[in-house]
């Protein structure tokens, strides 16, 4: 029975689409622009977006250089927004405010717009192309309105993205780590806490420079040894006077005592050899 009610339920749907686009289509076919547009409005005012795309967009054209220009056009970006197609949307919006730039619509419109970026930015393990389109785009909508009521949002939507860059620069340094490719690395978890010096990775960074300082001189051929362990020690004493309770500290000293040793022994042994 249940069965039943749900292919009787699912019929009832489908023929309600069917019947909704078979009216859009004959609205359409006839031609008369005010309807159209009007339909198209009504749709939009109750989130059916698709719909209400299929017809603004049909009377775009019709409309183009009347006053109704600039609303049309941003109903139907919105309603792309809406839609979550922000690839289009965004396109909309950058078209739309370099069109209408005194419209009423113009502080919503770039704000959508660097929405659209903030929505299309990806996970960290990604690349971050449009993470950094969305901040530009972010950081320009605060500064044309910084009295927008949205001006928190947007604020804490840029601190999320720039720690989402943040997470990809650790990640990438970090793989390098993980390989065993220890002198690449240092290089690159340098180069992060260059790039992004108040990064909330600095002290794993930090530490991951001494790890990987160690590991490289530890594993080097004798006559490299001694630089590199010097240059892992180097790295240590500006860990622990940056973070001097870091729950590091026991392991990171573990690995400087075994470079001084080193260090101490290959300086006994050369004092030896020289008398």
């Amino acid at each position: 029975m249940k069965k039943i009610l749900f292919y009787l339920l699912g019929i009832v749907a489908l023929s309600a689409s069917l019947s909704g686009c078979s009216g859009i289509n004959r609205l359409i076919k006839g031609g008369d622009p005010e309807a159209i547009y009007a339909k198209g409005v009504e749709l939009y005012d109750v989130g059916k977006w698709s719909k209400a795309i299929t017809l603004l967009q049909n009377v775009e054209n019709y409309y183009s250089g009347t006053s109704k220009a600039d609303t049309l056009s941003f109903y139907i970006a919105r309603a792309h927004f809406k839609n979550r197609s922000y690839d289009t949307a965004s396109e909309l919006f950058d078209t739309y405010r370099r069109t209408f730039g005194r419209s009423p619509f113009i502080e919503d419109a770039e704000g959508m717009y660097a929405m659209c970026f903030y929505y299309l930015s990806p996970s960290p393990q990604r690349d971050q192309t449009v993470t950094g389109q969305a901040i530009v785009a972010i950081s320009e909508f605060m500064s044309r309105y910084p009295d927008s009521e949205k001006y928190g949002q947007f604020e804490q939507m840029r601190n999320e993205l720039t720690g989402r860059l943040h997470d990809k620069e650790f990640l990438n340094a970090y793989t390098y780590y993980k390989i065993g490719k220890h002198k690449s690395a240092i290089v690159a978890l340098k180069n992060a806490l260059r790039k992004y010096p108040e990064t909330p990775h600095r002290e794993e960074l930090m530490y991951l420079i001494v790890g990987s300082g160690y590991e490289l001189a530890h594993n080097s051929v004798q006559r490299k040894q001694t630089d590199r362990y010097l240059s892992m020690l180097d790295s240590y004493y500006t860990f622990i006077a940056e973070f001097p309770e870091s729950t590091h500290r026991k392991e990171v000293d573990r690995m400087a005592k075994e470079a001084k040793d080193y260090l101490a022994k290959n300086q006994k042994n050369d004092t030896q050899d020289g008398n």
